[in-house]
This record gives structure tokens, C-alpha cells and sequence, in this order.
């Protein structure tokens, strides 16, 4: 990969776990309400000053908004499944996750379980009306959200010169645990897994099976200074050791021939 100061970046295609070293991560102030059209990568880059090696980590719900990926309830006439499996929810919600959906996992009494054709399995197909700029109003996952990330990265190596990688995150639930935390849903110059097969601990045991799930464990911590009410939808992570290479969000789904839950 060329750097864009000139010379050729060091990233490496397979990550080096090393000593401990600290992390930082800085939540991105100031940006406004998003619209259509916006700039996001143009909006970050003068906001923080970003370096080498940085994690802009950016929340679903901006990069949908400006991608127009929204859309009005009263514009939404449901169908007789909708109406169906609505309970005491609005049909026009659900109507809005059937259209995102490719498969129903799961559904009761207006709660919905659905497989998006991006193959994440998620609560509403990732339809969700919270954080949106109007009441009334629904924000639906980026069409592509790997190719979104993509996108903010190139820009933002074009406006600063630096080597970064971007991820975009949603909040996800968990089979077996209660609670959400954030998890990568679009990713762009990263290793989003990292494989430690054959590598050996401390007592030189080798390693089996453990794949470490680096894009959601950023994505994690990143929201822990975004938050879901502060309006804080961007976060740089620095120091981390595993930045390069060409993962997908896409790549973190679990194959359908190893899923035991499905």
C-alpha cells in the first residue's frame, strides 16, 4: 500500500501480538446532526488530528444518515405479515424490517430476530428508530457497510495524509447474554481477526482455536466514550498493534456450516 507522503507504508498482512502496550481512545466532539449528503470523513479530520496507525471508529447511525439510508414511518404502508406479526408494535416498524430482512430468525409479539442480506443476525434486521434526526423516523443499515468504510478511509487519507483504518459499528445483542455492546458491521484496513492457531503461550501450549475478534473488541471500547445519548457518533483508537490489513466486517460472520445456533 503506497503512503500518501510518499514511500511505501509498513503494514504488515499478518499482525504481531507483542508486549502490552497502552491504548488510548479519544471520542471526536462537535460534529453536528448529520444530513444527507454530508461529508463525514471531512467532518472528523477537522475535529481531531489523526496519525498513523490511528482507528476512526464511526457509528452506523452517521454513516446512514449520510448515505440517506433513512426513512419516514407514514411513508411505510404495511403488509398483511406485518400487520401479522406486529402485536402491540407499529406494523409500519415492521414493515420496515421485513424489507431488510432476507430471512426471519425469530419473532414474537413484535420482536424480531432477522438475518440482514448482509448475513448479520440482529434484533430488527438493524432498523432502528433511536438516534435519528426526527421523530417518526427510521435509520436502516448502510446498503455496504464495509464499502462505506472504505470510503471514509480513502477520504480521510486523502485530506490528511495519514495511514488510518475505519470502522463502522452497531449495537448488537448476544445469544446467551443480556446486554449490548458495539461490534463491527463495516471495516476497511484492518485485520478484523486475528488468528493465533499453532502460536504457543507462556508454558508453550499450542494454540488450537483461538481467533481473537479485534474489529468488535474496538468497537467495544470505542463506545464506551461514545455512549448512546451524548451525540458522540466518532472515536479514534491509538497504539493498537494490529492495524494492517484488508478485512471485511463481512469476514466475522460465523460460516453457516460452523453455526450451531442457527
Amino acid at each position: 500500500m503506497s503512503d500518501p507522503r510518499g514511500g511505501q507504508a509498513e503494514l504488515s498482512s499478518r499482525p504481531v501480538d507483542g508486549p502490552a502496550r497502552a491504548l488510548s481512545v479519544q471520542p471526536v466532539l462537535g460534529l453536528p446532526e448529520i444530513r444527507p449528503g454530508d461529508d463525514l470523513a471531512e467532518l472528523i479530520s477537522g475535529r481531531v488530528e489523526l496519525d498513523d496507525g490511528d482507528v476512526v471508529v464511526v457509528a452506523q447511525k452517521v454513516v446512514s444518515k449520510a448515505e440517506g439510508r433513512v426513512i419516514r414511518l407514514d411513508a411505510l404502508d404495511p403488509s398483511p405479515p406485518a400487520v401479522a406479526l406486529a402485536g402491540d408494535h407499529d406494523p409500519r416498524s415492521v414493515e420496515a424490517v421485513l424489507r431488510e430482512s432476507a430471512r426471519l430468525v425469530r419473532a414474537r409479539a413484535g420482536f424480531l430476530i432477522a438475518e440482514t442480506r448482509h448475513g448479520y443476525v440482529c434484533a430488527s434486521a438493524g432498523v432502528d428508530a433511536s438516534n435519528a434526526t426526527v421523530l417518526g423516523e427510521l435509520v436502516l443499515l448502510p446498503e455496504d457497510p464495509d464499502a462505506s468504510a472504505a470510503r471514509i478511509r480513502e477520504r480521510l487519507v486523502a485530506l490528511t495524509g495519514r495511514v488510518v483504518a475505519v470502522l463502522v459499528t452497531d449495537s448488537f445483542g448476544r445469544a446467551w447474554r443480556q446486554g449490548t455492546t458495539d461490534v463491527a458491521v463495516g471495516a476497511a484496513g484492518l485485520t478484523v481477526l486475528l488468528d493465533l492457531k499453532g502460536e504457543r503461550d507462556r508454558v508453550g501450549y499450542e494454540l488450537q482455536g483461538t481467533t481473537i475478534a479485534v474489529a468488535d473488541e474496538i468497537a467495544g471500547a470505542a463506545e464506551l466514550v461514545m455512549g448512546k445519548t451524548a451525540g458522540i457518533p466518532a472515536a479514534v483508537m491509538r497504539g493498537l498493534r494490529h492495524l494492517a490489513g484488508d478485512g471485511r466486517a463481512t469476514d466475522l460472520v460465523m460460516p453457516r456450516d460452523r453455526d450451531l445456533f442457527r
